[in-house]
């Protein structure tokens, strides 16, 4: 019997979206396609209280940083609302706490600016939102950035481009942990084209 893997997605004001509800979407269908529950999918923000996502969308985390079970995964959205994160020592140290811990950690867009400020990108290689490029670049000089691919698997580190390529690398990361056939039929159940290419 295969064990649950808690996937906690940290979720912030000015939060793209699609950056996390994407992913969020991935995981919690791919559970149907397992005979017990691959991933418990849970958000997570500083605090309990509600935060505005991008648009105006208000969202009720599951846990404040404090009550939030150490993570398997951890999955860091993009969103403008990551360059006030990256500055936040109480958000980074978190990060930085259970990511020591975790299988994987995960960023879709802007939310590699934050991993790079926690120096989870040192020596990897990454990606970004196009419009965030030379800002990954000066916050990971030590990083090697694509500017033309959907992932970055670097193994225990993977790293999407913007917004939508949250759900390319999710449904990877699903095809990596359950098998390429879940993954298909997750992207056929949510019709969304995959494998691309």
């Amino acid at each position: 019997m295969m064990s649950t893997r808690t996937l906690a997605i940290l979720i912030f004001n000015e939060v793209e979206v699609l950056d996390f509800c994407g992913p969020f979407e991935v995981f919690s269908v791919a559970n149907k396609f397992t005979h017990s529950l691959a991933f418990n999918v849970l958000t997570v923000a500083e605090n309990i209280s509600p935060i505005t996502a991008r648009g105006g969308l208000s969202v009720n985390p599951h846990h404040d940083l404090a009550s939030c079970p150490q993570p398997d995964l951890l999955l860091v959205p993009g969103g403008y609302g990551t360059r006030k994160v990256m500055h936040n020592p109480t958000v980074i140290d978190w990060i930085k706490q259970v990511s020591s811990k975790a299988e994987l950690i995960l960023s879709v867009c802007t939310g590699s600016l934050v991993l790079a400020k926690a120096s989870l990108l040192d020596g990897l290689e990454t990606t970004t939102h196009q419009g965030a490029i030379e800002e990954l670049r000066q916050v990971a000089p030590k990083s090697v950035i694509h500017t033309d691919r959907r992932f970055v698997d670097n193994g225990s580190v993977v790293c999407s481009a913007g917004i939508a390529a949250g759900i390319d690398m999710s449904l990877h990361i699903v095809g990596r942990l359950l098998g390429q056939d879940v993954a298909v039929k997750t992207a056929q159940y949510m019709e969304y084209p995959w494998p691309i290419g």
